[in-house]
């Protein structure tokens, strides 16, 4: 008997909000875009050559696709850890199959955000209930990132 892994991890923003839609069977399906970037230089003529890379996520975790449609939007930083699933199919009207890969988030994935909800650390809009008091403290508050001597790790 032979053993594999399956796992897949990736950093990077979000292409696009989440997309969510209802499946025939009653539950719901949350698909992500999620960008990883890499540069080289070219051997030729020693430029650098940047490329992305454009990954689809997918879920039906009922808890994920929640939390996805609270707080994923585009450019958001996020960590993947889920697994490769190819699937097949073929449109109406045409003879060959169509392939797609995809990483699939399964019970024991991991996700996990890496920045505040708008990527600065500002809130994404003013909350109503907030009295005017909180709201002039969090304007103020600084954009820059915290010295090396106040990160606690």
């Amino acid at each position: 008997m032979s053993f594999g892994l399956n796992r897949v991890d990736l950093i990077g923003p979000l292409g696009a909000d989440v997309t969510v839609n209802q499946l025939s069977s009653g539950g719901r399906v949350a698909n992500l875009s999620i960008a990883t970037d890499e540069g080289y230089l070219d051997r030729n003529s020693g430029s650098r050559v940047d490329k992305t890379e454009w990954h689809r996520v997918v879920t039906f975790q009922d808890g994920l696709v929640n939390m996805f449609e609270k707080h994923a939007r585009k450019g958001r930083l996020v960590y993947i850890d889920g697994k490769l699933q190819t699937r097949r199919w073929s449109k109406p009207g045409e003879d060959s199959d169509r392939y797609s890969t995809e990483i699939l988030l399964v019970p024991g994935s991991r996700i996990q955000f890496l920045d505040k909800p708008n990527g600065n650390g500002a809130p994404v809009a003013a909350d109503p209930s907030m009295a005017a008091g909180d709201a002039a403290m969090q304007d103020a508050a600084p954009s820059s990132p915290p010295a090396d001597e106040d990160i606690p790790f």
